[in-house]
């Protein structure tokens, strides 16, 4: 077979089988609770409600973000598993130092951008510092560094709170009028955040930077074989705090779009769980851009049509939560699947053109 034909069809192959192995599991599931199988499906197929096509839109912009902060990481096999307290930290930063007002409009958003990507890096950088110098797991200190973000966040939100009379809400001071960031786009039911242009252009660098330059070639070296980056010169312990610090600032980018689109102010009803939800997304976009955006896209429809669910189709909501673990479940399956598949096909070719060789030789 064709290398390039083979090329193509493992690529095509492995999301085709994945999509095959998630409705296949999703429809055992379903059956296996009692519910009907054809309802569910149709809902899942069926036009977004008035309304929530503007929301998948900002839903799956705010989780490329964070699935591109996870792939950076994963590109050279390190676990940030810390995006949830990085953007949680850099989100309340952001919202606090706008709120004050301190520069005039559009750059009192370029600033708190800034200060959001700082915050975001220098929260991921405890993790890198703690893995280099002294060999801690970034699995575990991340994990310890959501949860002290969580706490940290919640002590100084009280700490800053702006009260207003008559209201229980805890929220940081609002953004002024003139720094919050135009819709990309306005319809009767919603609109598009302005800031969901990031990830775009995010997506963009991301993409530029793996497979152009020094820095990416070198990343994508370390995460293939260590030993083999560390002999041609590449200091791991570099690439891992400089990975792992472009991580956590683009994580820090994560709660923007909704905070300069619609909140305008850090509470204690701010999204949450956006750092666990670009673990799967990244997982299932193979840290790839393109691949993210589409795993980014598919995650905000499933969010997206989880009312229609139980509207529609009499399925409790939390029936999404499930399928999107089973895509993620499919997705590995997968392509462990096919990557075998293609092993062996690459095997046979090679023991083909020994084979021949050989007789070759002999005939000479």
């Amino acid at each position: 077979m064709n290398s390039t034909l083979r090329r193509i069809g493992v690529a095509v192959a492995a999301p085709l089988l994945a999509i095959a192995i998630a409705v296949v599991l999703t429809s055992i599931v379903l059956l296996a609770l009692g519910n009907a199988v054809g309802p569910v499906w149709q809902v899942f197929l069926s036009t977004p409600m008035q309304g929530v096509a503007e929301a998948i839109v900002n839903d799956a912009a705010v989780l490329y973000l964070s699935g591109i902060a996870v792939a950076i990481g994963f590109r050279m096999n390190l676990f940030n598993i810390g995006v949830d307290g990085q953007y949680r930290v850099a989100a309340f930063a952001a919202a606090l130092f706008a709120g004050q007002g301190w520069l005039p409009g559009f750059l009192n958003v370029i600033g708190a951008l800034v200060l959001a990507m700082l915050v975001g890096a220098a929260w991921a950088g405890i993790i890198a510092v703690l893995k280099v110098t002294r060999g801690v797991s970034e699995v575990i200190s991340s994990i310890m560094l959501n949860s002290i973000a969580t706490g940290v966040v919640s002590w100084l939100l009280f700490k800053v709170a702006d009260k207003q009379e008559g209201s229980n809400a805890t929220n940081t001071k609002n953004i002024p009028e003139s720094s919050h960031v135009p819709a990309l786009a306005q319809t009767a039911t919603g609109q598009i955040f302005g800031l969901t242009i990031l990830a775009v252009l995010i997506g963009i660098a991301y993409w530029y930077v793996i497979n152009h330059t020094r820095f990416g070639f070198d990343l994508r070296a370390t995460g293939s074989s260590e030993s083999a980056a560390v002999a041609s010169g590449v200091s791991v312990k570099k690439m891992t705090i400089t990975a792992m610090l472009l991580s956590g600032a683009v994580a820090g980018l994560v709660g923007m779009p909704q905070l300069f689109g619609q909140d305008f102010n850090y509470g204690s009803n701010s999204q949450t769980g956006l750092g666990f939800a670009g673990i799967a997304v990244a997982l299932i976009g193979r840290n790839h851009p393109i691949g993210i955006g589409f795993g980014a896209l598919l995650w905000a429809y499933l969010n997206g049509q989880s009312n229609a669910l139980q509207i529609n189709a009499g399925v409790n909501a939390s029936l999404v939560n499930i399928i999107q673990g089973v895509m993620v479940l499919a997705v590995v399956i997968a392509y462990e699947l096919v990557r075998r598949w293609d092993k062996r096909i690459e095997a046979r070719r090679v023991a083909a053109e020994l084979a021949a060789g050989k007789t070759a030789g002999a005939t000479a």
